[in-house]
Protein backbone atom coordinates (compact mmCIF):
# COMPACT_ATOMS: atom_id res chain seq x y z
CA UNK A 1 0.00 0.00 0.00
CA UNK A 2 3.04 2.41 0.68
CA UNK A 3 4.62 1.59 -2.35
CA UNK A 4 1.20 2.31 -4.25
CA UNK A 5 1.30 5.93 -2.62
CA UNK A 6 4.82 6.56 -4.34
CA UNK A 7 5.86 7.96 -7.72
CA UNK A 8 6.60 5.46 -10.28
CA UNK A 9 10.56 6.40 -10.17
CA UNK A 10 10.69 6.29 -6.55
CA UNK A 11 9.42 2.39 -6.32
CA UNK A 12 11.74 1.55 -9.14
CA UNK A 13 14.51 3.13 -7.43
CA UNK A 14 13.60 1.65 -4.02
CA UNK A 15 13.42 -1.66 -5.97
CA UNK A 16 16.50 -1.55 -7.26
CA UNK A 17 18.15 -0.38 -4.12
CA UNK A 18 16.39 -3.38 -2.30
CA UNK A 19 17.81 -5.35 -4.38
CA UNK A 20 21.74 -4.25 -4.51
CA UNK A 21 21.29 -3.95 -0.32
CA UNK A 22 20.59 -7.50 -0.52
CA UNK A 23 23.43 -8.77 -2.69
CA UNK A 24 25.57 -6.81 -1.01
CA UNK A 25 25.13 -8.14 2.36
CA UNK A 26 25.55 -11.79 0.81
CA UNK A 27 28.79 -10.81 -0.67
CA UNK A 28 30.07 -9.47 2.34
CA UNK A 29 29.35 -12.13 3.80
CA UNK A 30 30.83 -14.35 1.56
CA UNK A 31 33.82 -12.92 1.86
CA UNK A 32 34.51 -13.03 5.40
CA UNK A 33 32.96 -17.13 5.36
CA UNK A 34 36.14 -17.90 2.69
CA UNK A 35 38.16 -16.04 4.70
CA UNK A 36 37.42 -17.81 7.85
CA UNK A 37 36.38 -20.93 6.74
CA UNK A 38 39.59 -21.19 4.73
CA UNK A 39 42.04 -20.32 7.84
CA UNK A 40 40.63 -22.89 9.48
CA UNK A 41 41.70 -25.65 7.13
CA UNK A 42 44.87 -23.95 7.59
CA UNK A 43 45.44 -21.69 4.70
CA UNK A 44 47.83 -18.57 4.83
CA UNK A 45 46.94 -14.96 4.84
CA UNK A 46 48.52 -14.47 1.54
CA UNK A 47 47.13 -17.90 0.28
CA UNK A 48 43.67 -16.75 1.00
CA UNK A 49 44.03 -13.69 -0.62
CA UNK A 50 44.73 -16.03 -3.89
CA UNK A 51 41.49 -17.18 -3.84
CA UNK A 52 40.15 -13.75 -4.47
CA UNK A 53 42.66 -12.98 -7.44
CA UNK A 54 39.72 -14.45 -9.70
CA UNK A 55 37.18 -12.38 -8.13
CA UNK A 56 38.93 -9.02 -8.80
CA UNK A 57 39.99 -10.05 -12.08
CA UNK A 58 36.51 -11.25 -13.54
CA UNK A 59 35.78 -7.81 -11.85
CA UNK A 60 37.80 -6.38 -14.90
CA UNK A 61 36.17 -7.83 -18.05
CA UNK A 62 32.37 -8.13 -16.66
CA UNK A 63 32.67 -4.06 -16.17
CA UNK A 64 33.97 -3.83 -19.62
CA UNK A 65 31.59 -6.15 -21.45
CA UNK A 66 28.65 -6.16 -19.15
CA UNK A 67 27.50 -2.48 -20.21
CA UNK A 68 27.33 -3.93 -23.73
CA UNK A 69 25.33 -6.66 -22.53
CA UNK A 70 22.60 -4.29 -20.68
CA UNK A 71 22.89 -1.50 -23.29
CA UNK A 72 21.29 -4.43 -25.85
CA UNK A 73 19.46 -6.63 -22.79
CA UNK A 74 18.47 -3.97 -20.71
CA UNK A 75 19.49 -3.66 -17.15
CA UNK A 76 16.67 -5.33 -15.54
CA UNK A 77 18.44 -8.23 -17.23
CA UNK A 78 21.64 -7.93 -16.72
CA UNK A 79 21.22 -7.37 -12.64
CA UNK A 80 18.89 -10.17 -12.43
CA UNK A 81 21.63 -12.34 -14.28
CA UNK A 82 24.08 -11.36 -11.69
CA UNK A 83 21.76 -11.93 -9.24
CA UNK A 84 21.28 -16.04 -10.36
CA UNK A 85 25.25 -16.20 -11.08
CA UNK A 86 25.41 -14.96 -7.10
CA UNK A 87 23.18 -18.28 -6.32
CA UNK A 88 25.35 -20.43 -8.54
CA UNK A 89 28.48 -19.40 -6.75
CA UNK A 90 27.26 -19.90 -3.10
CA UNK A 91 25.80 -23.25 -3.86
CA UNK A 92 28.88 -24.54 -5.66
CA UNK A 93 30.50 -24.11 -1.92
CA UNK A 94 28.42 -26.11 -0.76
CA UNK A 95 29.91 -29.28 -2.02
CA UNK A 96 31.55 -31.93 0.34
CA UNK A 97 34.67 -30.59 2.12
CA UNK A 98 37.01 -32.87 -0.09
CA UNK A 99 35.39 -31.58 -2.95
CA UNK A 100 36.82 -27.91 -2.17
CA UNK A 101 39.50 -27.58 -4.07
CA UNK A 102 41.40 -24.12 -4.48
CA UNK A 103 40.53 -24.57 -8.54
CA UNK A 104 36.38 -24.93 -7.43
CA UNK A 105 36.81 -22.03 -4.77
CA UNK A 106 38.75 -19.85 -7.53
CA UNK A 107 35.74 -20.85 -9.72
CA UNK A 108 33.44 -19.85 -7.57
CA UNK A 109 34.62 -16.37 -6.57
CA UNK A 110 35.35 -15.69 -10.25
CA UNK A 111 31.24 -16.00 -10.78
CA UNK A 112 30.91 -13.67 -7.64
CA UNK A 113 32.91 -11.42 -9.22
CA UNK A 114 31.24 -11.51 -12.33
CA UNK A 115 27.68 -11.44 -10.48
CA UNK A 116 29.16 -8.08 -8.27
CA UNK A 117 29.99 -6.07 -10.70
CA UNK A 118 26.80 -6.50 -13.37
CA UNK A 119 24.72 -5.80 -9.96
CA UNK A 120 26.67 -3.26 -9.29
CA UNK A 121 26.78 -1.45 -12.75
CA UNK A 122 22.83 -2.39 -13.43
CA UNK A 123 21.82 -0.44 -10.23
CA UNK A 124 24.20 2.56 -10.93
CA UNK A 125 23.46 3.14 -13.96
CA UNK A 126 19.59 2.62 -13.61
CA UNK A 127 19.04 5.25 -11.61
CA UNK A 128 20.45 7.39 -14.54
CA UNK A 129 17.24 6.76 -16.01
CA UNK A 130 14.72 7.55 -13.40
CA UNK A 131 16.29 11.13 -12.68
CA UNK A 132 16.46 13.98 -15.65
CA UNK A 133 19.35 15.94 -16.60
CA UNK A 134 17.50 18.90 -14.67
CA UNK A 135 17.54 17.55 -10.99
CA UNK A 136 21.51 16.72 -10.46
CA UNK A 137 21.42 17.43 -7.28
CA UNK A 138 18.56 14.95 -6.40
CA UNK A 139 20.87 12.33 -8.95
CA UNK A 140 23.91 13.34 -6.98
CA UNK A 141 21.99 12.37 -3.51
CA UNK A 142 20.33 9.38 -4.82
CA UNK A 143 24.04 7.92 -5.89
CA UNK A 144 25.41 8.71 -2.99
CA UNK A 145 22.44 6.99 -0.82
CA UNK A 146 23.10 3.80 -3.10
CA UNK A 147 26.79 4.05 -3.06
CA UNK A 148 26.99 4.88 0.60
CA UNK A 149 24.60 2.18 2.30
CA UNK A 150 26.35 -0.67 -0.31
CA UNK A 151 29.66 0.34 1.64
CA UNK A 152 27.79 0.44 5.00
CA UNK A 153 25.97 -3.30 4.30
CA UNK A 154 29.57 -5.14 3.02
CA UNK A 155 31.08 -3.93 6.45
CA UNK A 156 27.70 -5.42 7.99
CA UNK A 157 28.34 -8.18 6.03
CA UNK A 158 31.76 -9.37 7.29
CA UNK A 159 29.88 -9.29 10.59
CA UNK A 160 26.66 -11.74 9.44
CA UNK A 161 29.31 -14.49 7.75
CA UNK A 162 31.79 -14.57 10.78
CA UNK A 163 28.00 -14.64 13.00
CA UNK A 164 26.03 -17.10 10.78
CA UNK A 165 29.48 -19.44 10.72
CA UNK A 166 29.53 -19.69 14.66
CA UNK A 167 26.21 -20.58 14.91
CA UNK A 168 25.10 -22.61 11.90
CA UNK A 169 28.30 -23.73 10.00
CA UNK A 170 29.76 -22.81 6.51
CA UNK A 171 26.95 -24.72 4.33
CA UNK A 172 23.84 -23.78 6.24
CA UNK A 173 25.20 -20.53 5.33
CA UNK A 174 25.62 -20.56 1.94
CA UNK A 175 22.08 -22.21 1.42
CA UNK A 176 20.58 -19.62 3.51
CA UNK A 177 22.11 -16.82 1.20
CA UNK A 178 21.66 -18.30 -1.45
CA UNK A 179 17.45 -18.74 -0.39
CA UNK A 180 17.21 -15.20 0.10
CA UNK A 181 18.85 -14.06 -3.18
CA UNK A 182 16.27 -16.19 -5.09
CA UNK A 183 12.86 -14.41 -3.43
CA UNK A 184 14.80 -11.20 -4.34
CA UNK A 185 15.28 -12.42 -8.00
CA UNK A 186 11.81 -13.33 -7.84
CA UNK A 187 10.78 -10.06 -6.86
CA UNK A 188 12.70 -8.46 -9.07
CA UNK A 189 11.23 -10.30 -12.40
CA UNK A 190 8.00 -9.56 -11.42
CA UNK A 191 8.37 -5.98 -10.70
CA UNK A 192 11.00 -4.21 -11.90
CA UNK A 193 11.04 -2.32 -15.62
CA UNK A 194 12.05 -4.89 -17.89
CA UNK A 195 13.25 -2.51 -20.55
CA UNK A 196 15.06 -0.13 -18.11
CA UNK A 197 18.45 1.24 -19.92
CA UNK A 198 18.06 -0.79 -23.16
CA UNK A 199 19.75 1.32 -25.83
CA UNK A 200 17.50 2.50 -29.02
CA UNK A 201 20.34 1.88 -31.09
CA UNK A 202 22.10 -1.42 -31.42
CA UNK A 203 24.98 -0.66 -29.81
CA UNK A 204 28.79 -2.32 -31.36
CA UNK A 205 30.60 -4.09 -29.25
CA UNK A 206 33.56 -2.16 -30.49
CA UNK A 207 31.47 0.99 -28.58
CA UNK A 208 32.69 -1.04 -25.14
CA UNK A 209 35.70 1.82 -25.09
CA UNK A 210 34.63 5.09 -24.68
CA UNK A 211 35.37 7.65 -27.17
CA UNK A 212 34.29 10.39 -24.47
CA UNK A 213 36.59 12.40 -22.99
CA UNK A 214 35.27 13.47 -19.63
CA UNK A 215 34.72 9.63 -18.97
CA UNK A 216 38.09 8.18 -20.21
CA UNK A 217 39.70 11.02 -17.59
CA UNK A 218 37.19 10.21 -14.97
CA UNK A 219 38.42 6.24 -15.97
CA UNK A 220 42.05 6.71 -15.58
CA UNK A 221 41.42 8.82 -11.72
CA UNK A 222 39.32 6.40 -10.51
CA UNK A 223 41.52 3.31 -11.40
CA UNK A 224 43.99 5.22 -9.55
CA UNK A 225 42.00 6.17 -6.41
CA UNK A 226 40.75 3.01 -5.56
CA UNK A 227 44.33 1.61 -6.43
CA UNK A 228 45.97 3.53 -3.62
CA UNK A 229 43.57 2.62 -1.18
CA UNK A 230 43.64 -1.12 -1.30
CA UNK A 231 47.32 -1.03 -1.76
CA UNK A 232 47.70 -0.65 1.60
CA UNK A 233 43.92 -1.79 2.89
CA UNK A 234 43.59 -5.15 1.22
CA UNK A 235 46.52 -7.07 2.56
CA UNK A 236 48.73 -5.32 3.73
CA UNK A 237 46.78 -3.78 6.84
CA UNK A 238 45.49 -6.81 7.95
CA UNK A 239 48.45 -8.57 8.14
CA UNK A 240 50.24 -4.98 9.76
CA UNK A 241 47.81 -5.30 12.45
CA UNK A 242 48.23 -8.88 13.23
CA UNK A 243 51.86 -9.16 12.94
CA UNK A 244 52.64 -5.98 14.36
CA UNK A 245 50.56 -5.19 16.88
CA UNK A 246 49.34 -8.38 17.77
CA UNK A 247 45.51 -8.19 17.39
CA UNK A 248 43.73 -11.41 16.75
CA UNK A 249 41.56 -12.24 13.68
CA UNK A 250 38.43 -10.79 15.43
CA UNK A 251 39.84 -7.92 15.78
CA UNK A 252 41.12 -6.95 12.82
CA UNK A 253 38.20 -8.51 10.99
CA UNK A 254 36.33 -6.17 13.53
CA UNK A 255 38.13 -2.78 12.97
CA UNK A 256 38.23 -3.31 8.98
CA UNK A 257 34.51 -4.01 8.84
CA UNK A 258 33.56 -1.08 11.40
CA UNK A 259 35.97 0.91 9.03
CA UNK A 260 33.74 -0.03 5.82
CA UNK A 261 30.67 0.70 7.46
CA UNK A 262 31.88 4.51 8.63
CA UNK A 263 33.38 4.50 5.28
CA UNK A 264 29.75 4.05 3.54
CA UNK A 265 27.83 5.97 6.36
CA UNK A 266 30.06 9.03 4.91
CA UNK A 267 29.38 8.21 1.56
CA UNK A 268 25.85 8.87 2.21
CA UNK A 269 26.53 11.96 3.71
CA UNK A 270 28.88 13.79 0.76
CA UNK A 271 26.22 16.04 -0.98
CA UNK A 272 25.57 17.71 2.59
CA UNK A 273 29.54 17.59 2.95
CA UNK A 274 30.55 19.00 0.03
CA UNK A 275 27.59 21.44 -0.33
CA UNK A 276 26.33 19.95 -3.59
CA UNK A 277 22.71 19.29 -2.37
CA UNK A 278 21.00 21.56 -4.60
CA UNK A 279 20.98 21.52 -8.62
CA UNK A 280 24.57 23.12 -9.22
CA UNK A 281 26.79 19.73 -9.02
CA UNK A 282 29.94 19.51 -8.45
CA UNK A 283 32.82 19.20 -11.17
CA UNK A 284 36.48 19.25 -12.17
CA UNK A 285 37.04 21.81 -8.71
CA UNK A 286 35.56 19.47 -6.28
CA UNK A 287 37.03 16.46 -7.92
CA UNK A 288 40.65 17.96 -7.46
CA UNK A 289 40.00 19.65 -4.31
CA UNK A 290 38.62 16.99 -2.48
CA UNK A 291 41.67 14.59 -4.35
CA UNK A 292 44.39 16.63 -2.69
CA UNK A 293 42.75 16.66 0.91
CA UNK A 294 43.09 12.68 0.44
CA UNK A 295 46.77 13.03 -0.49
CA UNK A 296 47.78 14.93 2.41
CA UNK A 297 45.98 12.51 4.85
CA UNK A 298 47.97 9.74 2.86
CA UNK A 299 51.29 11.44 3.73
CA UNK A 300 50.74 12.14 7.28
CA UNK A 301 50.08 8.66 7.73
CA UNK A 302 52.91 7.72 5.67
CA UNK A 303 55.28 9.78 7.30
CA UNK A 304 54.00 8.57 10.95
CA UNK A 305 53.96 5.07 9.80
CA UNK A 306 58.28 5.55 8.37
CA UNK A 307 59.53 7.87 11.31
CA UNK A 308 57.46 4.88 13.72
CA UNK A 309 55.27 7.60 15.47
CA UNK A 310 53.23 5.98 18.17
CA UNK A 311 52.45 3.72 14.74
CA UNK A 312 48.84 2.12 16.46
CA UNK A 313 47.72 5.45 17.22
CA UNK A 314 49.06 6.78 13.60
CA UNK A 315 47.23 4.24 11.89
CA UNK A 316 44.21 4.09 13.72
CA UNK A 317 43.58 7.68 13.53
CA UNK A 318 45.07 8.47 10.11
CA UNK A 319 42.96 5.50 8.51
CA UNK A 320 39.47 6.89 9.96
CA UNK A 321 40.67 10.66 8.44
CA UNK A 322 41.81 8.76 5.37
CA UNK A 323 38.80 6.78 5.23
CA UNK A 324 36.48 9.63 5.20
CA UNK A 325 38.18 11.53 2.56
CA UNK A 326 38.32 8.62 0.41
CA UNK A 327 34.73 8.28 0.70
CA UNK A 328 33.93 11.66 -0.60
CA UNK A 329 35.98 11.40 -3.29
CA UNK A 330 34.79 7.68 -4.24
CA UNK A 331 30.69 9.44 -4.22
CA UNK A 332 31.68 12.61 -6.25
CA UNK A 333 33.13 9.90 -8.77
CA UNK A 334 29.80 7.72 -8.33
CA UNK A 335 27.70 10.71 -8.85
CA UNK A 336 29.90 12.13 -11.89
CA UNK A 337 30.32 9.43 -14.33
CA UNK A 338 26.57 8.67 -13.83
CA UNK A 339 25.72 12.12 -14.41
CA UNK A 340 28.44 12.43 -17.80
CA UNK A 341 27.24 9.41 -18.98
CA UNK A 342 25.21 9.54 -22.42
CA UNK A 343 21.39 9.35 -22.14
CA UNK A 344 21.19 6.40 -24.94
CA UNK A 345 23.80 3.57 -24.02
CA UNK A 346 24.80 5.01 -20.33
CA UNK A 347 25.55 1.40 -19.23
CA UNK A 348 28.51 1.54 -21.48
CA UNK A 349 30.45 4.75 -19.87
CA UNK A 350 29.25 3.17 -16.72
CA UNK A 351 30.68 -0.13 -17.87
CA UNK A 352 33.78 1.20 -19.24
CA UNK A 353 34.21 3.51 -15.89
CA UNK A 354 33.84 0.61 -13.57
CA UNK A 355 35.94 -1.82 -15.33
CA UNK A 356 39.11 0.98 -14.60
CA UNK A 357 37.60 1.06 -11.25
CA UNK A 358 38.17 -3.11 -11.16
CA UNK A 359 41.11 -2.58 -12.57
CA UNK A 360 42.73 -0.49 -9.83
CA UNK A 361 41.63 -2.53 -7.09
CA UNK A 362 43.18 -5.64 -8.83
CA UNK A 363 46.32 -3.27 -9.35
CA UNK A 364 46.28 -2.48 -6.01
CA UNK A 365 45.46 -5.91 -4.40
CA UNK A 366 48.29 -7.54 -6.27
CA UNK A 367 50.57 -4.80 -5.05
CA UNK A 368 49.82 -4.97 -1.49
CA UNK A 369 50.95 -8.28 -1.14
CA UNK A 370 54.28 -8.00 -2.92
CA UNK A 371 55.42 -4.45 -1.53
CA UNK A 372 54.13 -5.58 2.19
CA UNK A 373 56.41 -8.55 1.87
CA UNK A 374 59.41 -6.64 0.01
CA UNK A 375 59.30 -3.33 1.91
CA UNK A 376 56.46 -3.47 4.81
CA UNK A 377 53.81 -1.19 5.21
CA UNK A 378 55.49 2.16 4.58
CA UNK A 379 56.60 0.90 1.01
CA UNK A 380 52.82 0.50 0.26
CA UNK A 381 51.72 3.87 2.24
CA UNK A 382 54.31 5.67 -0.48
CA UNK A 383 53.02 3.94 -3.73
CA UNK A 384 49.51 5.03 -2.41
CA UNK A 385 49.94 8.66 -2.15
CA UNK A 386 51.73 8.58 -5.87
CA UNK A 387 48.50 6.98 -7.00
CA UNK A 388 46.68 10.15 -5.17
CA UNK A 389 48.80 12.66 -6.46
CA UNK A 390 48.32 10.59 -9.95
CA UNK A 391 44.66 10.88 -9.44
CA UNK A 392 44.76 14.86 -8.47
CA UNK A 393 46.70 15.87 -11.58
CA UNK A 394 44.09 13.65 -13.90
CA UNK A 395 41.23 15.26 -11.92
CA UNK A 396 42.51 18.76 -13.05
CA UNK A 397 41.77 17.83 -17.12
CA UNK A 398 38.09 16.77 -16.24
CA UNK A 399 35.77 19.42 -17.97
CA UNK A 400 35.37 22.58 -16.50
CA UNK A 401 31.95 23.11 -16.97
CA UNK A 402 29.78 20.38 -16.21
CA UNK A 403 27.93 18.82 -19.02
CA UNK A 404 24.16 19.54 -17.49
CA UNK A 405 25.09 22.77 -15.65
CA UNK A 406 25.91 26.20 -16.57
CA UNK A 407 28.35 26.42 -13.99
CA UNK A 408 30.19 24.07 -11.30
CA UNK A 409 32.05 24.28 -8.00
Amino acid sequence: MILKNLSYDLRQYLLVTFNYWNFTLTDGALRMLVVLHFYSLGYESLEIAMLFLFYEFFGVVTNLVGGWLASRLGLNRTMNFGLGLQIIALLLLTVPTQWLTVPLVMFAQALSGIAKDLNKMSAKTSIKKLVSNEHQGRLYQWIAILTGSKNALKGAGFFLGGTLLSMIGFKNTLFAMAAVLALVLIMSLIWLNRDMGKSKAKAKFSHIFSDNRAINILSAARMFLFGSRDVWFVIALPVYLSSVFGWSHSETGGFMALWVMGYGFVQGLAPRITGHESDSPPGRTSATVWAATLLLSALAVAFGIQLEWYPELTIIAGLLVFGAIFAINSSLHSYLIVSYAREDGASMDVGFYYMANAMGRLMGTLLSGWLFQVGGLAVCLWVSCLFIALTTLISRSLPRLHPHATSSR
